[in-house]
C-alpha cells in the first residue's frame, strides 16, 4: 500500500498522511520493496517524488489488482445491495468546490457504510491506472470505452460588470471588442482559449484574435477581475449566474456570441455489475445535479435583465 500512496499522491508525506503512518515508516516501506525487486521505482529529489519506468508499470498491475480485489468485496455485498465501501472520485476543482461538494453530506448520510474520496484536480487522469470509481470532467468530449452519462451541457458567455460598461461602453458587435480590455483563458502548457462568433444568417462561425493584457489559466478565476471592474471576460454561464442573479455582471453580445458545444460529463468503467457502491453515488450525484437550475441555464433563456 506505502507504494501505490507514494503513487497516487506523489510524496512520502501525502501517502504518509493517508495510511496514518510516519513519512520515514513509508519511505522504509517503499525502500525495502525496491531492494526485493532489485529496481528503483522513484527518482526522489528535494522537491519531489516521480515514478520511474519500472515503478510505472508496477503501478499499473498493482492499480488492476487492487480494483480487482475491491470489485470482489463489493460484488460479495451485491447480494445484499448494500452500499458499502469506498468511492473515488476525480473532478474539476471550479467544478467539484461549487456543485459537488454540497452533494456529499446527503449521500453519506443516507449510506452509513459508504466512504467518499473526491479529489479536486484539472489535469487528466488514467481512471483505471489510478483507481477512479468515478471520473467528472467538462470540455469538448470524445469518444472512449467508458461509460458516459451527461451531466449538462455547459455554455460559454461574455460578461462585464456594470461598472465596466458605463465607463466604456457596450459593444454592440464582435467589431468592438477591439476598443475593449479582454480577459483571456491560456491554461497552463496550453494553448489560449479562443472568442467564437456566429456570422449572421448562419453563415458558419468565425474567432477573433484575443487580444488580452491578462491572462489567467482557470476561466472561473476570471470572474474575480471581470467583477471589479476589470474588462470583458469569457465564462461559464454556470459559473457566472449568481453575480449575474445579483446584477453584479451583465452579459454582452448574446446571440452573437458563440455559446460552444462544451458538456460535463460523469464516466466509470463499462462493466456489467456496476458495485452498489458506486451505482447509488452515480444516481445520487445525477439526481443532485439535475435539479441545480444554474447549471442547466441556457443563455437563449436568459431573462433580458442578464444582458447590457
Amino acid at each position: 500500500m506505502s507504494f501505490t500512496e507514494v503513487a497516487a499522491a506523489g510524496s512520502f508525506t501525502g501517502a504518509a498522511a493517508k495510511l496514518n503512518l510516519t513519512p520515514a515508516a513509508v519511505s522504509k516501506n517503499v525502500a525495502r520493496l525496491e531492494a526485493q525487486l532489485g529496481v528503483r521505482l522513484f527518482n526522489r529529489s528535494t522537491r519531489q517524488v516521480r515514478l520511474t519506468e519500472e515503478g510505472e508499470r508496477l503501478r499499473e498491475r498493482t492499480a488492476t489488482a487492487l480494483r480487482a480485489l475491491d470489485e470482489a468485496v463489493s460484488e460479495a455485498s451485491q447480494a445484499r445491495g448494500d452500499a458499502v465501501g469506498r468511492v473515488r472520485i476525480s473532478v474539476g476543482v471550479s467544478f467539484g468546490r461549487q456543485y459537488m461538494v454540497p452533494l456529499l453530506p446527503a449521500i453519506t448520510a443516507a449510506n452509513r457504510e459508504l466512504q467518499i474520496e473526491m479529489s479536486l484536480d484539472n489535469r487528466p487522469v488514467d481512471m483505471l491506472a489510478e483507481g477512479f470509481d468515478i471520473v467528472i470532467r467538462g470540455g469538448v468530449i470524445e469518444e472512449s470505452s467508458l461509460v458516459a452519462r451527461r451531466i449538462a451541457r455547459l455554455p460559454l458567455v461574455l460578461v462585464a460588470s456594470p461598472g465596466y460598461l458605463h465607463a466604456r461602453g457596450v459593444p454592440a458587435a464582435p467589431s468592438d471588442l477591439a476598443g475593449h480590455e479582454l480577459l483571456g483563458v491560456r491554461p497552463s502548457g496550453g494553448s489560449e482559449i479562443p472568442w467564437r462568433f456566429r456570422r449572421p444568417g448562419g453563415g458558419g462561425g468565425f474567432q477573433i484574435p484575443l487580444k488580452a493584457r491578462l491572462w489567467l489559466s482557470d476561466p472561473e478565476a476570471l470572474l474575480g477581475p471581470a467583477l471589479e471592474d476589470a474588462g470583458i471576460a469569457q465564462v461559464g454561464l454556470h459559473h457566472a449566474m449568481p453575480h449575474l442573479r445579483a446584477g453584479r455582471l451583465k452579459v454582452v453580445l448574446n446571440g452573437q456570441h458563440d455559446a460552444s458545444d462544451r458538456e460535463i460529463v460523469l464516466h466509470y468503467p463499462h462493466r456489467l455489475y456496476l458495485a452498489p457502491r458506486v451505482r447509488v453515488t452515480v444516481d445520487a450525484l445525477l439526481a443532485g445535479l439535475a435539479g441545480n437550475r444554474d447549471l442547466h441555464a441556457r443563455p437563449d433563456a436568459l431573462p433580458p435583465s442578464f444582458s447590457a
